[in-house]
């Protein structure tokens, strides 16, 4: 109820009269069943505005930070993120990681919709990057529809280290469903893992248009100073 009350009464209807995002190929995205949205990622703003844009409540997993910092600006960060559909998950690996993804696979078997950045970070330049293996494993367990979602210009928006968002229009293009179905039952194979990693990767650098870069964008990160990441 909260969730429905913030994109449709509250949240939605405000940001999309101030930023009015254009939407294409929302059709692409099944009217029911389990399916997984996979978006490149410029800015925290990706996770606001693909689930007010389009029609089917979803689901993104987000990392466990958001929902346990203390004060003020943690309750008001940890009563947003339930608000706009996110689930607390663990990115310490290991033992964790793997409670992650039976969170998404769950998610998935309830028939809902699951947004994943595969890149697992966002980007600290605009340029798109090596995606983590996790969704593959994902895509191949739940065996659902893998819809490709590229964001436009939400990095100007919200860009990393700003406090407050800037005016500019955000676009987010909604591109065909990838089937991976020829790889069932081989999630256990690395190979596989990362051959169908690049393809959904393949696919956001053709519909974002971002220049690739094959390293992974946590390592570029970590090379920034701090007031940068």
């Amino acid at each position: 109820m909260f969730y429905w009350l913030m994109k449709n009464v509250i949240a939605g209807p405000l940001l999309k009269g101030i930023f009015r995002p254009w939407v294409t190929g929302a059709d692409n995205i099944p009217a029911e069943g389990g399916v997984i949205l996979a978006s490149n990622h410029l800015s925290f703003v990706d996770s606001v505005f693909l689930p007010i844009s389009i029609d089917r409540e979803m689901v993104f997993l987000a990392k466990s930070e958001y929902f346990t910092t203390k004060g003020i600006k943690g309750w008001a960060t940890k009563w947003f993120m339930k608000g706009t559909g996110m689930l607390p998950i663990d990115r310490s690996g290991g033992k964790a990681s793997e409670a992650s993804l039976n969170t998404g696979l769950r998610v998935l078997a309830e028939g809902r919709v699951l947004g994943i950045y595969p890149e697992g970070t966002r980007s600290p330049d605009a340029k798109l990057y090596r995606g983590r293996t996790g969704i593959a494993r994902m895509v191949l367990e739940s065996g659902v529809p893998v819809i490709p979602v590229a964001m436009i210009d939400t990095e100007k928006i919200m860009p990393i280290g700003s406090k407050w968002p800037k005016l500019r229009r955000p676009g987010i293009i909604i591109g065909k469903p990838l089937d991976f179905s020829r790889f069932q039952g081989m999630e256990g194979d690395r190979f596989i893992l990362r051959a169908v990693t690049d393809e959904i990767i393949y696919e956001l650098a053709g519909l974002s248009g971002q220049e690739y870069d094959d390293v992974y964008a946590s390592s570029v990160r970590e090379k920034r100073p701090v007031s940068a990441r």
